[in-house]
């Protein structure tokens, strides 16, 4: 007979003991180290946002009606001037006439906004986002617009918070009430400091952005203000506050002129008439794109090239940030000018990555840079050798950008500022040099390794220049003198080869 088990098995409909429901934490309130603030409109936005807005309400049917001749004066003296006193009044009025606007439309039409307002965005703005971002700090959009109009264009951009104005509701129709504080001026000021008490953040280390005189009470609570695009009075404002200007179209430290960098006003005067000194021959202008990022690549012969590539992407209206050596960027006034351009300073033998990141920036903002990869003008007779010898910079930036690299090929330019001399020969207009620039298709790169990319593009630049340039030349002592830095008798030949290749 079976030994009978000491204990009898549970059957098999014996439940066991409930498990008692454990409370769901609270998500851990994410810590930053600060916070900044952005206005929109004329701030992250050239312009005004209400045209966009205005189009997506009419297209999610919202609002009916062609839009009124008047709406749209009115925004065009908005983009020229900026905020006024009436017109924000009318504004903050404006919330009885959306009485009864269904809420879900809206949502429909602030959805079918942000990609576009995206869009719209100044160039630069990203990296002031990523800036703060690797910083620990918040990005809060702050502004006076509608807060359901605006939150889908905040979450495209990945903004931690909106600080907006907030239209009072009735059973998904909208009341036509504020609820809470219209944000514009002393409102907007409060709102701010409300929320950073709420997520206990030190206003002391945010940084705030805007164009407007009225965010000037926002702009005096944090510890760093940003005037961006400032109208005539926001100028006299910061000025008198010391308050650091920043134009999110160009790079930091590029000032404007009546509203124009001054680049574009340089661009101005490189026409051939304006330069009776040379005369120049340019080939093949339309394979620079007139939009877009590039990469623009030239041989080194003369300090007359940046000139040279600069009228020639002028002839296609384009802007360019030239890369520089640091003693062009230290020198009195010849300084401020190349930074005042936007230029990139190089302190070749460094090892720094500062400049490729900023041409990375430059070119994420969709701008074109241009550098001699040659790195300086050969001297002596390594200036008459027919093979190219170029340093890696253009291909690393190449291989991290993933942007056109577009080879440009000069010809006489030392013509014009030969190597030996320190200022370039303006006087002669009756006979000027002749100064041929010819434009390439973009280098076919491989990406496979710096190394054999900085062949290619080398090898495309040659491909432009004239036959004689790719023949060996045994050059006169005259020529060899020309050749020379100012001052400079001689230079070891083995050394001058030696120093073009290499990683910097």
């Amino acid at each position: 007979m079976a030994a009978t088990p000491k204990t009898a098995s549970k059957s098999a409909t014996q439940k066991a003991p409930a498990k008692k429901a454990v409370p769901k934490k609270a998500p851990a309130k994410k810590a930053f180290t600060g916070a900044a603030f952005f206005d929109l409109d004329r701030t992250l936005l050239a312009g005004a946002s209400g045209p966009v807005f205005s189009d997506a309400l009419r297209t999610a049917g919202v609002m009916t009606g062609q839009r009124h001749p008047a709406e749209s004066v009115m925004f065009k003296l908005f983009d020229v001037f900026g905020e006024n006193y009436p017109t924000m009044v009318l504004t903050r009025e404006g919330a009885r006439l959306v009485k009864g606007w269904d809420m879900e439309a809206v949502d429909v039409a602030a959805n079918l906004a942000a990609p576009v307002l995206v869009d719209r965005l100044q160039s630069y703005a990203h990296i002031e986002f990523a800036e703060h971002r690797s910083a620990g700090r918040a990005l809060v959009l702050a502004t006076t617009t509608p807060y359901h109009l605006v939150k889908p264009f905040a979450e495209l951009l990945g903004f931690d918070d909106v600080i907006a104005t907030r239209y009072g509701s009735d059973r998904g129709v909208l009341d036509g009430t504020i609820d809470g504080e219209y944000v514009w001026g002393k409102g907007k000021a409060r709102s701010v400091q409300a929320w950073a008490e709420a997520q206990d953040i030190d206003l002391a280390e945010c940084h705030a952005y805007s164009d407007s005189y009225y965010d000037v009470p926002m702009l005096s609570i944090v510890g760093h203000p940003h005037v961006v695009n400032p109208d005539p009075r926001m100028i006299a404002i910061a000025t008198l506050r010391r308050w650091p200007t920043r134009y999110l179209d160009a790079p930091a430290g590029v000032p404007k002129l009546a509203g124009i960098e001054p680049q574009r006003l340089a661009m101005l005067f490189t026409r051939s008439e304006l330069m009776p000194f040379v005369r120049f021959r340019l080939y093949g202008k339309r394979r620079i794109p007139e939009s877009g990022a590039a990469i623009i690549v030239g041989n080194h012969r003369s300090y007359f090239d940046p000139l040279a590539i600069g009228y020639a992407l002028s002839q296609r209206g384009r802007p360019v940030r030239f890369l520089g050596k640091k003693e062009v960027f230290d020198a009195p006034v010849v300084g401020d000018f190349a930074r005042a351009m936007g230029g990139i300073r190089v302190e070749r033998g460094s090892g720094s990555d500062a400049p490729l990141q900023a041409a990375v920036e430059a070119l994420g903002a969709g701008d074109m840079v241009a550098m001699m990869p040659q790195g300086t003008i050969p001297r002596g007779r390594e200036f008459f050798n027919p093979k190219l010898r170029g340093r890696w910079g253009a291909a690393r930036l190449a291989h991290e950008a993933r942007v056109p690299v577009i080879p440009i090929g000069l010809w006489g330019t030392e013509d014009v500022w030969p190597r030996s001399a320190k200022v370039p020969n303006l006087a002669n207009v009756t006979s000027p040099p002749t100064v041929t620039i010819r434009i390439g298709p973009p280098v076919e790169l491989q990406y496979d390794s710096v190394e054999a990319d900085t062949e290619r593009i080398m090898e495309a630049i040659m491909r432009l220049l004239p036959p004689s340039a790719r023949e060996p030349h045994e050059p006169t002592d005259d020529e060899i003198r020309r050749a020379l830095p100012s001052g400079v008798e001689d230079v070891d030949p083995a050394h001058e080869a030696e120093r073009r290749p290499g990683i910097d």
